[in-house]
Order: structure tokens, then C-alpha cells, then sequence
């Protein structure tokens, strides 16, 4: 088995209004330290090995996951040992 743990986020051109408002919030509760907010969308998703699962999860992310459009996208892939460690 095979774990993809994918991250997709809004592009740096993108204007994140979740994010904004997140930052506005910590901003009034005094953590003025706060530069910027971004909020993106994390996925954990278990496959059966195969020599395709890199393929797989490219192919998912760029037809569900992600509006590349707008978002893009990171992920690794890892073996049900290495998660366990």
C-alpha cells in the first residue's frame, strides 16, 4: 500500500479570501506578529501499490483535486513503512 499525502493552495496570484479573513480574525485578537494567512486544502489518500501510483495521483490531482486554473499543487507518496515510522 501506498500513502499520498497531497497539499493544494490558491497560486500566489491568486487572492485568498479565506485566508484574508483568517488573518483579519488574528489580527484583532492582538497577534500582530501575523504577516500573511493562506488556506489551502490537504488530502491523505491510500492506494494499492502499483508502478503507476505517481501517475495515478498526478492524474487525480489535475482532474478533481485541484482547480489548476487556480490552485496548485504538491504531493508525496510514501510506503505504508515509512508513515508507520
Amino acid at each position: 500500500m501506498a500513502i499520498a499525502k497531497v497539499v493544494v493552495m490558491y497560486k500566489e496570484s491568486i487572492l485568498d479570501p479565506q485566508g484574508e479573513a483568517v488573518k483579519s480574525a488574528l489580527l484583532r485578537l492582538g497577534h500582530d506578529e501575523v504577516k500573511e494567512v493562506r488556506m489551502g486544502k490537504y488530502f491523505e489518500i491510500q492506494l494499492n501499490e502499483s508502478e503507476n501510483v505517481e501517475a495515478a495521483i498526478e492524474k487525480m490531482c489535475q482532474e478533481l483535486l485541484a482547480n489548476v486554473t487556480m490552485e496548485s499543487y504538491q504531493y508525496e507518496i510514501f510506503t505504508e513503512d515509512e508513515v508507520q515510522k
